[in-house]
């Protein structure tokens, strides 16, 4: 499959089935985060992966939403506050630029696997905060992660054209 072939094939699924995502699924997935670019090789990350049943009842408690309740993994994926390379001109951190690219890596990895996944940031962070705690780190998005259920809502992607988005000086 060609890069294009998987970003097409990738979407944002909201049901799964209730089969477990396999340890070697699991492993070429986080292999495939680990190898993420990010400023100054800093890789300003943690990702909880919560496979067991109390993690995963406490991650729902996050957000509440039927099609969340379906996965059978998630990832917590989390920034450093304190590891990101800062820009010295204003002081920008690209810790979240940095997490961004990774978690696109981990939806990419998934999507080659076969797997479905979907970026959440819609959650109640105090929540987050609170039921899995990581001093020096804060959450940034979960995702779900599973086999795509036959019935998921799939809709069609609209994407913009390369000419409205690109100027060429």
């Amino acid at each position: 499959m060609t890069f294009k072939e998987l970003s097409l094939t990738r979407f944002s699924a909201r049901k799964f089935t209730p089969e477990a995502v396999s340890p070697a699924d699991l492993n070429y997935i986080m292999d495939c985060v680990r190898l993420a670019p990010s400023a100054c090789n800093r890789q300003p990350w943690l990702f909880l992966i919560l496979s067991s049943e109390e993690a995963k009842e406490r991650i729902r408690q996050c957000y509440a939403r039927d099609w969340f309740a379906t996965a059978p993994l998630y990832v917590l994926c989390m920034k450093s506050t304190a590891e990101g390379w800062v820009r010295p001109a204003d002081n920008k951190s690209h810790a979240d630029i940095d997490l961004g690219i990774a978690v696109e890596h981990l939806c990419l990895a998934a999507a080659d696997r076969g797997l479905g996944s979907c970026w959440v940031c819609n959650y109640d962070p105090d929540a987050v905060a609170r039921l899995f705690p990581r001093q020096g780190y804060e959450a940034v998005a979960i995702v779900p992660i599973g086999h795509i259920a036959p019935d998921c809502p799939h809709a069609e992607k609209h994407r913009k054209t390369p000419d409205s988005i690109t100027e060429t000086l």
